[in-house]
């Protein structure tokens, strides 16, 4: 029995390292389904060695640029130069923060993120990780929702892309006009459904990837259509 336990241990702590360091997922989506990779990243990740990032295995990457009313990420202006001087698809993604006014959050955006016709569309994170305390009602979520996509959609001229989680979607999003936008849905653990999601372009399955010329784990998604 004490053997036992002992193996068990073991073969428990090297399963979770592997997880740790991305080398085994419960999730990992089929490469011959599902080409095009990408990954997300902002100041967590410090100096990203842009040109040795290879293009082959991440040819999208959504920056970091703001998040709430003021807060604007150090080294978005370095990431966005970077990743468009490498060659890859690039974009812009601003944290949504539940305690701040959707047109102030607009503003924050606008200010940061420039108009450039070959950057994909701007997305929304939404989600309550890391995210205020205060949980409005929906209405109030909806109007502050309005406001930020009506200035984002008039400024860029094109629909943002929504990040969602599913507490986060199921809680707000659901069966409102929002459903129909582009959809990146996060699960680290499962596929998401098309089904529930009918409008989902991108799915987020790891935080915890690797690749070369980044430092650390980045978080993986893939472009569903």
């Amino acid at each position: 029995m004490k053997y036992a336990m002992i193996t068990f241990v073991i073969a428990l702590t090297l399963a979770l390292t592997l997880f740790f360091f991305g080398f085994v997922r419960p999730n990992n989506p089929d490469i011959k389904e599902f080409t095009a990779h990408g990954i997300d990243v902002s100041h967590h990740q410090g100096f990203i060695d842009w040109p040795n990032v290879p293009k082959t295995m991440a040819p999208f990457v959504y920056i970091k640029s703001t998040e709430g009313g003021d807060w604007k990420d150090t080294r978005f202006k370095e990431n966005w130069d970077g990743a468009r001087g490498a060659g890859l698809k690039f974009g812009a993604y601003h944290f949504f923060t539940l305690c701040r006014d959707g047109k102030t959050q607009a503003k924050n955006f606008i200010d940061s993120v420039p108009r450039d016709k070959n950057a994909l569309p701007p997305a929304i994170d939404l989600e309550y990780v890391g995210n205020c305390s205060v949980r409005p009602d929906k209405n109030k979520f909806l109007k502050d929702m309005d406001d930020f996509t009506f200035a984002i959609t008039a400024h860029y001229g094109v629909q943002p892309i929504l990040y969602i989680t599913h507490e986060f979607y199921n809680d707000y999003l659901k069966d409102t006009n929002y459903a129909t936008y582009p959809l990146w849905v996060r699960d680290v653990w499962f596929k998401p459904s098309i089904k529930d999601y009918p409008t989902m372009i991108y799915w987020q399955y790891a935080d915890n990837g690797r690749l070369m010329g980044v430092n650390g784990s980045v978080d993986w998604n893939i472009q569903i259509k």
